[in-house]
């Protein structure tokens, strides 16, 4: 009974990475204010056992520029406000539900330190995973949407860029 017991719990203890990891992440999920930062939007699944179609990445309006990094295979629309500023990047392809991939934005950070979110669809042909939700503190979202946590600026960076 023993045996079982400990096989049982190390079940659950595999397990509970794979299922904090199912959502859409941001990697990293921090960087330094006003720097340029690549910034990857992992998709760890499909839509229940669905190949993703479409992910669409919402860009906050703190962020100074976003410019997308195509991939083979998946066509590229860029959303832009009437400044011309990017407020969205969506990608069209197929992502197989038993792989995962990383779709990447390169950003001109905010000089403001603080959390940034990006609200995101994966839809996967007629399903949808929306990982939009923005949590209050000390709150945790089940559909929680990527975020970047852009720290105060180094002083002694600041002082070698004068």
């Amino acid at each position: 009974m023993g045996v079982l017991k400990t096989l049982l719990a190390a079940a659950v203890l595999t397990a509970a990475p794979a299922a904090a990891g199912a959502h859409v992440v941001a990697d990293p999920g921090q960087a330094s204010a006003g720097a340029y930062q690549p910034v990857r939007f992992r998709v760890g699944h499909g839509c229940g056992s669905a190949a993703t179609t479409v992910l669409r990445v919402e860009i906050p309006p703190e962020m100074v520029s976003a410019r997308p990094q195509p991939k083979p295979g998946w066509a590229l629309q860029i959303e832009h406000n009437e400044t011309s500023k990017v407020v969205a990047v969506t990608w069209r392809g197929a992502l197989p539900d038993e792989q995962f991939d990383e779709f990447a934005i390169m950003f001109k950070l905010p000089d403001a330190a603080g959390t940034l979110y990006f609200p995101t669809v994966q839809s996967c042909g007629d399903e949808q995973n929306q990982w939009t939700e923005i949590p209050s503190p000390g709150e945790r979202a089940s559909h929680p949407a990527p975020s970047l946590t852009i720290t105060p600026k180094a002083a002694q960076a600041e002082s070698h860029q004068h």
